[in-house]
């Protein structure tokens, strides 16, 4: 995906999509995607304050669980992406993003580090063994990352929610959205089963 199609939400959606289409995969990714993303956050918010907290922000209530470190760094580009990406569900994603970082402050000034690299990190092999088992099992197809790593990183956690969305409230982004990311998606799977078909040949 070239740059200037960095914020075509049909692409990045269609992209992702090709790669979670079994329904229990899908189920897989809605259960531990997030927690994948907020025990990253967790980590992150054990690095010290990159600048201090403005003066203004003391009387706020859970003022001190928004501290500017290296997670709140992360969750405001996650944000500021999902926010340019698609302005209402977007809006949703930042919020959701950013109070994971919140929670992530909470959970680092409660648990020393000692302790806390140690859940985060168990966190993570349970999650991502979930996410490997529904691709190798049920999808049959390696995950979106092995292709595109950062746009499966930042997409993520926005096509869980969108899923959510869709499924629950028939929510779309805009009219006819879901029907073009349908047609993308035939489009990248015609061209994997081509490529995959022709290697196959060579062998």
């Amino acid at each position: 995906m070239g740059g200037s199609d960095i914020f075509d939400l049909e692409k990045h959606f269609a992209f992702y999509g090709a790669f979670h289409r079994n329904k229990i995969n899908i189920l897989v990714h809605v259960c531990f995607v997030w927690p994948i993303l907020f025990t990253a956050f967790v980590l992150l918010a054990y690095t010290n304050p990159l600048v201090p907290q403005l003066p203004v922000m003391a009387g706020l209530p859970y003022h001190e669980y928004v501290v500017f470190n290296w997670s709140f760094v992360a969750a405001a580009a996650y944000a500021l992406f999902y926010i340019v990406l698609e302005p209402k569900s977007g809006s949703l994603g930042a919020l959701l993003v950013l109070l994971c970082c919140m929670g992530a402050n909470v959970v680092a000034q409660q648990i020393p580090y000692a302790s806390g690299w140690k859940i985060v990190a168990i966190s993570q092999v349970l999650c991502w063994s979930f996410q490997f088992i529904g691709h190798g099992v049920y999808e049959k197809r390696a995950p979106a990352l092995i292709d595109n790593i950062v746009q499966a990183f930042l997409m993520a956690p926005y096509f869980v929610m969108l899923e959510i969305l869709h499924t629950i409230f028939h929510f779309e982004p805009y009219p006819g959205f879901s029907k073009n990311v349908q047609n993308k998606v035939g489009t990248h799977i015609a061209e994997f089963r081509a490529k995959k078909a022709k290697a196959k040949h060579v062998e």
